[in-house]
């Protein structure tokens, strides 16, 4: 069979496509490195009208991975899905107590879990990959006081909250930097790509 089996020319070619057949021009400038590697990641240029990327995003984001911030997850997906292993990710997720939170409550695991980034979310980066119910509580936990991290990568995928959540934070991000795809779309992988991008650019 005949098909490109080096691994560079791949990726070379990959971005060719990708900048042929989308259009940009709506997104901030040097948000275009992080669109172009959300779109790899999925396989759909089609995305890129409803891609949001604040005009904060990139610097603020970039800013923060370099000065050695937190990576706040909500699934271990999102976590194994980034590249530079340098960074320090945090996914509480499995912790036993977000099962009792979320039972206690009425909510769902992950939703409990992000009340456990609390003490690191002051400047950090929260990602978003799965959960709709994650942005929800932690855009409330922003709302009742708790601290801002430095940018929202919001990402939630799903039919029930995954629109809705991401409507909310691009409504309100509540004077922080942020990055979503509006809709039902969304996912783990691109998720990722965002903090792989960042990273990239930070390095």
């Amino acid at each position: 069979m005949d098909y490109l089996r080096d691994p560079a020319a791949i990726y070379r070619r990959s971005f060719e496509i990708i900048r042929a057949e989308t259009d940009f021009s709506q997104l901030p400038p040097d948000a275009e490195p992080i669109a172009t590697r959300i779109i790899h990641a999925c396989g759909m240029p089609d995305i890129a009208p409803d891609l949001r990327i604040s005009s904060d995003f990139v610097t603020a984001a970039q800013g923060a991975l370099a000065a050695g911030t937190t990576v706040l997850v909500d699934v271990e997906m999102v976590r194994h899905g980034i590249i530079d292993k340098q960074l320090n990710v945090i996914c509480t997720l499995n912790d036993p107590r977000a099962r009792e939170v979320g039972l206690a409550t009425g909510n769902t695991r992950s939703a409990a879990a992000v009340e456990f980034w609390r003490d690191h979310l002051a400047g950090s980066i929260a990602v978003i990959g799965n959960a709709p119910t994650a942005l929800f509580a932690l855009l409330e936990m922003i709302d009742a006081g708790a601290p801002k991290p430095a940018a929202i990568v919001g990402f939630p995928v799903g039919f029930v909250g995954a629109a809705e959540s991401k409507d909310e934070l691009h409504a309100n991000p509540r004077g922080i930097p942020y990055a979503a795809l509006l809709g039902r779309r969304g996912g783990s992988a691109m998720a990722a790509s965002v903090i792989n991008a960042l990273a990239r650019g930070a390095a």
